[in-house]
């Protein structure tokens, strides 16, 4: 008889993880609270409007086409790619902007438009990005973070300088232009951390931006978790919505059960998909790894406050990925992690999926997903919401030569209070913990508890770390530490 795994949450890396499992012959339940699968990456329907309430980028294709190759099986199956041209465009100070388009050779002219020289620059730049690329994919990211010498090989021992630089000294090394350095800069704010803490080897970040490019699931990023929903129901997972667990139940040391509704569902082992430290908030005190202070101590990613609106008409001088860097970058990156607070001035991000995705908004309407990255823990009001809305909605009006604000239908918000609320999210936190050089690899969280017996631990508070594409790998990675677990355990026992 096949041995029982429930899953609690059902984001990416708990979908992942249950289909690896499933695979592997285990009989796989996943348990989520919410109404709809998906964790954080959900969706809002609204009026005619479909917007992603949760990650709106589609980075690394390869990792996601990886995935679903593990079950002979491809990405077309399940949703349709378009690859964004331009991928996005950048506003700086006094109306000036840069488009990165679908091609490096498009973004090397760019940048050399910008300032001289650049082109050759950003080649090398981009050689290097590339090869550091390779490396993580196969020597680093597929790694479960159990031991340092995972990090120790030929590839990584020569470039043991990158670790203990930054990608902002190295950035600052080669470009004098502060627009083009925001550009560069801008792809490892999806690790969650500032550029001047984030090790130079995740350079290749810049890579999967201009290397790979940018690209988009016809229907949003949703159809992503409705494709993974399709195969891991294919593969016999049994999905419950509406059941939030109230306690992970350990008899002996041991993992064996959730309760739900106070009913105590029995199983052989539980893997937590939801925020860690959620996950362990469902245990004893004495059964928990890791102390509050522990987790006051690391650097998270941000929260954010995020806007869904439909205009009912179609805007202009936009693009797909929109970033707003019309204000000081350096301040507001501050606020986030110096002195946490509400930023004077914020850099925003906006998404308008209805202009290369005709089905996401009614004709002759747009969909706007507006970002403000903030602190974690901050304190959210609907005040605080209305006046930044404000805020940003003026400056798009400035920066973007229109009148958006008589053209709004409807706005639904979500920040701090809501992630709490919503996800079980530590401090609101949005992308999980940064990956700073104290918080990579095996200094992360682990997949497996030090404490608990069949009690095992999914997603970007873990490793490999923040993103979609991390979490799609830590749900493999996990999976495969729990059949070492399993075959060690039969071999010890071989009448089991």
């Amino acid at each position: 008889m096949s041995k029982k795994i429930v899953i609690i949450g059902s984001g990416f890396s708990s979908l992942s993880a249950s289909c690896y499992l499933a695979q592997l012959g285990y009989t796989v339940e996943i348990f989520e609270k919410n109404s709809t699968i998906g964790g954080r990456a959900r969706q809002l329907q609204k009026e005619g409007f479909t917007f992603d309430i949760g990650p709106s980028w589609y980075w690394m294709p390869d990792v996601f086409e990886s995935f679903f190759n593990d079950f002979n099986t491809s990405t077309s199956h399940y949703y349709t790619l378009d690859k964004l041209n331009p991928a996005y465009k950048v506003f700086f100070e006094n109306n000036e902007s840069i488009s990165i388009e679908d091609t490096l050779e498009k973004i090397y002219k760019a940048f050399e438009a910008e300032e001289q020289g650049s082109a050759i620059k950003l080649k090398k730049f981009i050689e290097t990005a590339q090869n550091n690329y390779k490396i993580a994919i196969k020597n680093l990211v597929y790694r479960p973070g159990v031991s340092p010498l995972e990090l120790v090989t030929k590839e990584t021992i020569q470039r043991l300088g990158q670790f203990f630089s930054t990608i902002s000294k190295e950035v600052r090394k080669e470009f004098k232009n502060k627009k083009l350095i925001q550009i560069l800069e801008f792809p490892v704010l999806f690790l969650g951390a500032k550029p001047s803490d984030t090790p130079a080897f995740y350079s290749f970040m810049n890579y999967a931006d201009f290397g790979l490019g940018t690209w988009h699931p016809r229907g949003g990023m949703y159809q992503v978790i409705l494709g993974m929903g399709k195969l891991a129901k294919s593969l016999g997972v049994k999905l419950h919505t509406n059941a939030e667990v109230e306690k992970i139940v350990v008899e002996n040391g041991k993992a064996n059960g959730i309760i739900i509704n106070g009913d105590k569902i029995n199983t052989d082992i539980v893997l937590c998909g939801a925020d860690y430290h959620h996950g362990e908030s469902l245990l004893d005190r004495k059964y928990r790894q890791y102390s509050e202070k522990y987790w006051d101590h690391k650097t998270f990613a941000p929260s954010s406050l995020l806007f869904y609106v439909g205009f009912n008409k179609k805007l202009k001088n936009i693009e797909h990925h929109n970033l707003f860097f019309d204000t000081d970058f350096d301040a507001h990156a501050k606020e986030i992690y110096d002195t946490p607070t509400w930023p004077k001035e914020p850099l925003f991000y906006a998404n308008f999926t209805s202009l290369t995705d005709p089905g996401t908004a009614p004709e002759g309407n747009e969909n706007g997903f507006f970002l403000i990255p903030l602190a974690p823990g901050i304190e959210d009001t609907n005040e605080l919401r209305e006046l930044y809305f404000d805020k940003i909605i003026t400056r798009f009006e400035t920066v973007t030569g229109q009148n958006v604000k008589n053209s709004i239908i409807f706005k639904e918000s979500f920040c701090v209070n809501d992630f709490i609320k919503e996800y079980n999210s530590y401090k609101g936190n949005a992308y999980g913990m940064a990956n700073t050089l104290l918080q990579t690899a095996f200094l992360r969280p682990k997949l497996k508890s030090k404490k608990v017996k069949h009690l095992f631990f999914t997603g970007q508070l873990t490793v490999p770390g923040p993103g979609v594409p991390p979490s799609l790998i830590s749900g493999k990675l996990v999976a495969g530490l729990i059949e070492a677990e399993n075959k060690q355990t039969k071999e010890l026992n071989p009448i089991i």
